[in-house]
């Protein structure tokens, strides 16, 4: 049987014994893990370091010498992590050269790791001081603390926002203006008439039955586990209701988030009023979804480019991120320092990050300064979405998270898909997401339904 990565109790003492002081001389090789190459092009492209790139991208070679090796393990089916867990495992009587470093980690599983021996120190550790920090958001810090301890940093900060086609929101509302739009779907009563209203004129409201997930689970009044039992929140049964009544008055196209449906509904022929999404999702994947030929240049190969833009929406929310790990055992301890106060705390290169790619990133200061600005975004018709970035960052409560996040958030969409498509009853998808957490978490004991 695998031995479970919270259970290696012989090697949570090795690997503190060797995780406080850095090794007196630098490894040559940097491993750095990951599950897409987000974070790749951001490293290749704006840490200073950088000299050369292998033509097929699984080097990275520093002006030191010090040559990256990338590690891309997909997400799909847990892929990434088992992948991940059983290397950490091995940590211990890898060489030198194939220790892991840097590996990336999501904010839905991140206590996993923040709260384990594998990951370092950022202050004691790795060395990054108190002032350098201090320019963060502050949840993004929040998520990947444990017992008080800062265990990873990130490049990002993501709150949410709903991103709306302009010409459909011109056909439904007579307008395309950001708050006007923003006034007629600034709560939920409100969004579910616009969905009548598109419904009418031959558009859904929303792809699939996953699009306003992150909005009500974000908005919960509780973690979803307290002691030994899940508590279902009242916010999530209200996605439920929301999703059902969608589905069967057909405010929705059926489609599942990443599926080819989702995609294309967001792409030149979709006829979708609009999708949930955080900061990478404008620039990472709408914008790549929207593409009507994804070898051309935006401008030339996307149909609708300049056609969509982006409001507040019913609720506050966020929707994922990455964070920077410093896996213990690493003899790197100075190049990730040096690589998490260049990518994560310096103004100028959040500042060029966001110019060129409309990611939102983890500065206070720089986020505030394009807010302010005649920045404009030409993909979303000359907005500056920034400004709604930054008002909507600094209410981002993290009070909620927990360990379980990621296996209750997955289980309750994989449980009421049948729900949503008749096949099952109410009752039968509460049994099968019951099904689903004890299996995944026998540790559990119960689940409390409001």
């Amino acid at each position: 049987m695998k031995k479970s990565l919270s259970l290696v109790l012989a090697f949570v003492l090795a690997m503190t014994m060797l995780v406080g002081i850095a090794s007196a001389e630098e490894g040559k090789i940097l491993n750095i893990w990951c599950w897409n190459t987000e974070f790749q092009s951001r490293f290749n492209d704006y840490y200073p370091e950088v000299k050369e790139i292998a033509e097929d991208k699984s080097t990275t070679t520093l002006n030191d010498g010090t040559i990256v090796k990338w590690t891309i393990n997909p997400n799909e089916n847990n892929n990434y992590q088992n992948k991940l867990d059983e290397a950490l495992l091995a940590q211990e009587s890898a060489a030198a050269d194939e220790k892991i470093d840097i590996f990336l980690i999501e904010a839905d599983y991140a206590l996993k790791y923040v709260d384990s021996p594998f990951t370092l120190d950022v202050r004691a550790d790795i060395g990054l001081t108190d002032e350098q920090l201090a320019g963060q958001y502050k949840y993004t810090q929040d998520i990947a603390t444990a017992d008080g301890v800062l265990k990873g940093v990130t490049w990002q900060a993501t709150p949410g926002l709903f991103a709306y086609r302009r010409s459909i929101a011109k056909d439904v509302l007579g307008t395309d203006d950001p708050a006007e739009v923003q006034a007629a779907l600034s709560d939920w009563d409100k969004f579910d008439a616009v969905a009548e209203q598109a419904a009418a004129k031959g558009y859904k409201m929303l792809s699939g039955y996953d699009d306003s997930f992150r909005t009500f689970s974000n908005n919960v009044s509780a973690p979803w586990v307290d002691g030994t039992t899940v508590k279902v929140d009242a916010n999530i049964m209200k996605w439920v209701e929301q999703t059902k009544l969608y589905t069967e008055k057909g405010y929705n196209n059926k489609s599942s988030l990443w599926n080819d449906v989702w995609a294309a509904d967001q792409g030149p022929d979709g006829k979708v009023f609009g999708f949930f999404y955080s900061t990478w999702g404008i620039n990472f994947t709408l914008l790549g979804n929207s593409l009507a030929d994804s070898n051309a240049p935006a401008e030339v190969g996307n149909g609708i480019f300049g056609d969509y833009a982006v409001c507040e929406g019913p609720q506050p929310y966020y929707w994922g991120g990455t964070w920077i790990c410093a896996a213990a055992g690493t003899d790197n301890a100075e190049t990730i320092k040096d690589v998490m106060a260049k990518l994560t705390c310096d103004k100028d290169i959040a500042l060029a990050i966001t110019t060129d790619t409309q990611d939102y990133t983890n500065n206070v200061e720089a986020m505030d300064e394009l807010a302010s600005s005649d920045y404009a975004s030409a993909f979303l018709g000359g907005q500056n979405h920034i400004a709604l970035f930054a008002k909507a960052a600094p209410n981002i409560d993290m009070s909620n998270a927990g360990p379980y996040d990621q296996g209750c958030n997955e289980g309750i969409q994989t449980a009421f898909k049948d729900y949503f498509d008749g096949v099952v009853d109410i009752d039968t998808a509460k049994k099968n997401f019951e099904t689903i957490i004890m299996e995944k978490y026998p540790e559990l004991t119960e689940v409390v339904w409001p």
